[in-house]
Formats: structure tokens, C-alpha cells, sequence
């Protein structure tokens, strides 16, 4: 769990930069907010007009909640394909029980982080801070606003987990069938596993970023109005 936790926190750090410009990216954009045509341009102007700290708005708030999700994540996820393969009945889907287990435990801790994360990261963000936007948010729209992407993140997570702890199982027995451990090989395995992942779930993300990031209410079928609302983003 601690190494869970640790590798979670490093993730977001290191990609945070990136993960600011996919969010303006993604967002239903007001008139006069920059468009970015790709993830490099979309950086550079990031950080020409907002300098780096322009590209770090939110990352408080991501970190401590990236911690404990990834602790519970992992933790959970080794818990259940331990108890899956035991059984011996469903062990063959043991990777893929236990990658959409863990989802569930992950995002209940990780989309109210989200949510305040993905509100300062948008363009003309009107929070100082992340207390700030929370408490705002809370005031004026209330507690369950930050869980308003909850089902529309379970829908892409669950999916996401899946294909990528199930590919990266089997490239695994691929690369490195004896399970010894080499570097490269989990390398070459977590890379494959989380480009194909992320190529089946990004129309989902995109919604999940346009539903955080509306201060109107969206009802339950807010997901379903997005896909419609923003099919031309993906």
C-alpha cells in the first residue's frame, strides 16, 4: 500500500503539467479561452502565459488525495486477485475482478479531489486556492457536487483498470514469463497497458472533465447530454 501510495503521488507530480492542458482541452471551452490544437503547443502557451506555476494550480489538492486513493487502490487490488485465484473458480479473471474492485474503493476518494483539482486548472479559474474552491463550492452548490462525476468516472475507470491490468498481465507472461524482476519489462508492459487502456475510455474522460467543470446542475443524465454535447472534442 505505502509503494502504492508513493508511485500514485509521483505520477501526478510528474504528469500534472500535462494533466492541466488535457483539462482545458477537454472542457467545454467559453469563447474566449486559448484552444490548444495539441498537448506540446497547448503546454507551451500554458506556461508562456501563466509561467509554471500556472501549470501547477491544483496540484495540493490532487496530491492528497492521490495518496490515500492509491494506498486503498492497491491494496484492495492485491486483496482480491489474491482471494479470486484461491478460489480457483474465476481465477483466469482474477486480474480483471480485482482491477475493477479496486476502481470502486479509489474513486469514491478520488473524485472529490478531482473535481477541485479540474476546477483550478481550467482557464480564468475564479478560485484563489484549492480551500478556497472548495469552500466556495460547497457554499453554493453543495457537498455532493464534488461526487457529481462519480458514476461517469466509475464508467471509465472500471473499463480503464480492467483492459489495463488484464493487458499488462499478459504481456507480462509474454516479456517476462518467469516473473523475475527486470525494469524494462513492466516498463514495456504498464506503457502498452495504459495506451490501450486509455484509447477505449478517453471519449468517457472527456465527459467526466465537462461534467466537473460546469458550475450549472447537470440531472443523472448529465454523462448521456455530454456525449452528445462535446462528441466533436474527442
Amino acid at each position: 500500500m505505502m509503494a502504492g501510495a508513493v508511485a500514485g503521488i509521483m505520477e501526478h507530480i510528474i504528469m500534472y503539467p500535462v494533466d492541466s492542458v488535457k483539462t482545458r482541452m477537454q472542457c467545454l471551452r467559453p469563447l474566449n479561452s486559448p484552444c490548444y490544437p495539441n498537448v506540446i503547443s497547448g503546454l507551451i502557451r500554458l506556461v508562456r502565459a501563466e509561467g509554471v506555476r500556472g501549470s501547477l494550480r491544483g496540484i495540493g489538492t490532487m496530491v492528497g488525495g492521490a495518496g490515500p486513493a492509491h494506498a486503498a487502490y492497491f491494496g484492495c487490488y492485491e486483496h482480491v486477485k489474491h482471494s479470486v485465484e484461491t478460489s480457483r473458480r474465476f481465477s483466469s479473471l482474477a486480474p480483471l475482478i480485482g482491477g475493477a474492485c479496486a476502481t470502486l474503493l479509489h474513486d469514491a476518494v478520488m473524485t472529490p479531489a478531482d473535481a477541485v483539482k479540474q476546477r483550478l486548472q481550467i482557464f480564468n479559474s475564479p478560485y484563489h486556492n484549492s480551500l478556497d474552491c472548495i469552500i466556495h463550492v460547497i457554499r453554493n452548490e453543495g457537498l455532493s457536487v464534488l461526487y457529481r462525476a462519480y458514476f461517469t468516472q466509475l464508467t471509465m475507470n472500471v473499463p480503464y483498470q480492467a483492459i489495463h491490468f488484464v493487458t499488462y498481465e499478459a504481456a507480462q507472461d509474454v516479456v517476462n514469463p518467469s516473473r523475475q524482476y527486470k525494469p524494462w519489462t513492466h516498463v514495456v508492459s504498464g506503457g502498452l497497458a495504459g495506451c490501450l487502456a486509455a484509447a477505449f475510455t478517453n471519449p468517457l474522460d472527456v465527459c467526466k472533465t465537462a461534467i466537473n467543470t460546469q458550475v450549472r446542475e447537470l440531472s443523472i443524465f448529465g454523462m448521456v447530454f455530454v456525449l452528445f454535447r462535446v462528441h466533436c472534442y474527442f
